[in-house]
């Protein structure tokens, strides 16, 4: 126990940044909107897409070297096909996160005074101070409590809600039809944000390699697999706590949700202060905007780390990219890149998303399996290879992803 809890960080962090809007919006709707039948695909995703982020511990803990230059000693190609999809994310990911975060940020502290872009700004700024001067360890135990505040916050929530039992029409309500395609395509949003998306498996393999700088003692890869495993099913617990909470409080109401994350994230807090009470909401909306602020700063953190150790591997021999200070650089130019991205596209940045949806969707078979390849490489020694069962569900994985990102595509074209 003593070992496991020195090797905590990956997963935690793992389950800091999923933690973001896919569970805020897309599981308290498919809760409100579907009811108890949306446990199903929750789980589905989660234990199909496990062995995925699993492999980035696993490989990562047995060799020391990051999955990026896993992906690397397999062949060029396939680092630049991860380098393609951390470069959509780059343009995208980030500065979608930042407006949510911002748009409560204005909420919680009632700003009228400023846009949302400059909100954005200054909390770009304010989270790369922190990651460049904290770096790895002040990132980690920071974000322990904000993981352990924000479970305490909805398993007490969710205890309440179901003491208090579904709304009265819920009985009666007819949800509906799921098999449609407006059912469909958010049930193909759900799975394909749930936990997060698939190129996460690199992120979690460079916090990976951060934690074993930080110890004295490398863990073994029994302990770095139990302490990722403790993020990973936290993950998944709180997705379905509020898919409990959406369904508890929304379903059979006939409540309209709105499109827009900001807007729908202060419905959730309120949704929360109905079974608490009115003087819970600054708490409320504190813990809100704390589980998209430290999104933003996980994301924030692993993209760039990311984007440093594809940029060495694809041009070795510039020195540019190996400078003490490239994560730095790289942090100051997310922030600079997504900023602009804000101001200048905002009126377009559904369009960005979708281009980053589309490409993770379409690509999350493909890097799945590239996982796979290079967990069973000559770089792992076979007893640290996964064992049958691991690699049966990991192939049961990439045919899943692969209906859902064949049947998203016939969707768009027709």
């Amino acid at each position: 126990m003593k070992a496991l809890l020195k090797a905590l960080g990956p997963g935690l962090l793992f389950a800091s940044m999923a933690i973001g809007t896919s569970h805020l919006v897309l599981s308290t709707k498919a809760g409100a909107q579907y009811g108890w039948v949306m446990v199903i695909p929750i789980i589905l995703a989660n234990l199909f897409k496990y062995p995925f982020f699993e492999f980035g511990i696993r490989y990562t803990t047995v060799t020391e070297k990051s999955l990026i230059e896993g992906y690397s000693n397999l062949g060029k190609t396939y680092l630049w096909i991860y380098a393609i999809v951390t470069l959509i994310s780059t343009f995208t990911v980030l500065a979608a996160l930042y407006v949510v975060t911002a748009g409560l940020c204005m909420n919680l502290f009632n700003i009228t005074s400023m846009g949302a872009g400059t909100v954005s700004l200054l909390l770009f700024l304010f989270i790369s101070v922190l990651l460049i001067v904290g770096k790895y360890r002040f990132l980690e135990n920071s974000l322990k409590a904000v993981i352990t505040i924000l479970f305490v916050a909805l398993l007490v929530t969710t205890v309440m809600v179901l003491q208090k039992g579904p709304v009265p029409d819920a009985a009666t309500y007819q949800r509906p039809e799921i098999f449609n395609e407006v059912g469909i395509l958010f049930l193909i949003g759900l799975v394909g944000w749930m936990p997060t998306a698939v190129e996460a498996s690199g992120w979690v393999s460079m916090w990976g390699m951060e934690n074993l700088k930080t110890m004295k003692n490398k863990p073994t890869l029994k302990i770095a697999l139990q302490e990722f495993n403790v993020g990973y099913i936290l993950t998944a617990i709180l997705a379905l706590f509020f898919m409990i909470i959406g369904w508890m409080t929304l379903y059979g109401t006939g409540t309209e949700l709105s499109g827009s994350s900001v807007v729908f994230a202060d419905q959730l807090v309120n949704l929360f202060t109905v079974h608490i009470g009115n003087w819970a909401y600054f708490f409320i909306a504190v813990a809100a905007f704390a589980t998209m602020f430290s999104t933003c700063m996980t994301a924030h953190d692993a993209i760039s780390r990311v984007s440093v150790d594809v940029l060495q591997k694809l041009y070795p021999k510039r020195t540019l990219f190996k400078n003490k200070n490239a994560f730095t650089l790289t942090v100051l130019a997310m922030t600079l890149i997504n900023w602009l991205v804000i101001v200048l596209f905002s009126a377009n940045m559904g369009n960005l998303v979708g281009l980053a949806t589309f490409v993770s969707f379409v690509l999350a078979p493909l890097l799945g399996w590239m996982n796979l390849k290079t967990v069973t490489s000559k770089d792992i020694p076979m007893e640290n290879q996964p064992k049958t069962g691991l690699r049966f569900l990991t192939y049961s994985g990439i045919v899943f992803l692969t209906l859902f990102a064949l049947y998203y595509c016939w969707m768009l074209l027709m």
